[in-house]
């Protein structure tokens, strides 16, 4: 019998996760809403704070799709949907499945047909996940107190250090935007993209800092990400 990634048992698990993951959304969401009345928080900046969020995941929800339909060309669509939906890391999951393909040899511009390289990819993206998952519950709490820690004492310094800690979460993975430079035009792309997004949010910086717009504090990262999207979208065409 051939292995179909996209047989109807594993939508049927796809769908059981996502429907748990969006009900636990939806579960706490209200819990937090009914709990901020009760002890009387303003509800008008309860639901702004709502809003702003909401509008903010947008740009990574796009980004995520976009990963899914990577994916779903050699893996199906079931297995991303599953992973992106409830870890939603598209730099993790889409460098951990081509990677583990292009160790097997499977080429990643066809539908998996083998069980045993199909299971390899979900398995190497699974356990390669598995340290955070880990280490969060047994390590969340010093890391916390260390860094309460550093703010108490000096809150400038604190601030300084939890923005060095996600630009080094962020270095992490500009191996991958610098990469392709030796492949000519072609690979300067991912270089192009990233300029474009800094641009966007300095242009964002300057109208918050110079025409005091607000509400672009909240917003400057998803008008620069949705926009380094759109300007991928035109300059590849060109380019390719």
């Amino acid at each position: 019998m051939k292995f179909n990634p996209n047989s109807g048992f594993l939508y049927s698990v796809a769908v059981i996760v996502i429907v748990f993951v969006i009900a636990q959304s939806l579960f706490f969401l209200i819990r937090a809403y009914r709990r901020a009345k009760v002890i009387g928080m303003d509800m008008k900046q309860i639901r702004k704070t709502i809003m702003s969020t909401t509008i903010f995941t947008i740009a990574p929800a796009i980004s995520i799709l976009l990963g899914v339909v990577t994916l779903s060309k050699f893996l199906g669509l079931p297995l991303p949907w599953i992973r992106l939906s409830v870890i939603g890391a598209i730099t993790y999951e889409l460098p951990a499945a081509t990677t583990t393909a292009k160790a097997i040899g499977v080429s990643l511009s066809d539908t998996i047909t083998d069980p045993k390289a199909y299971t390899a990819i979900a398995w190497v993206m699974t356990l390669g996940i598995m340290p955070s998952i880990i280490l969060v519950p047994i390590l969340l709490k010093r890391i916390q107190k260390g860094i309460l820690s550093i703010k108490n004492k000096d809150s400038k310094w604190g601030e300084l250090f939890i923005t060095a800690i996600f630009l080094g979460m962020i270095s992490a993975f500009l191996g991958m935007v610098f990469a392709g430079v030796r492949n000519g035009l072609v690979g300067w792309i991912p270089i192009f993209v990233l300029l474009f997004s800094a641009l966007l949010m300095a242009g964002c910086g300057l109208l918050y800092k110079v025409c005091n717009i607000k509400w672009l504090q909240n917003y400057a990262l998803p008008i620069s990400m949705l926009g380094a999207m759109a300007f991928a979208v035109v300059i590849t065409p060109l380019i390719v």
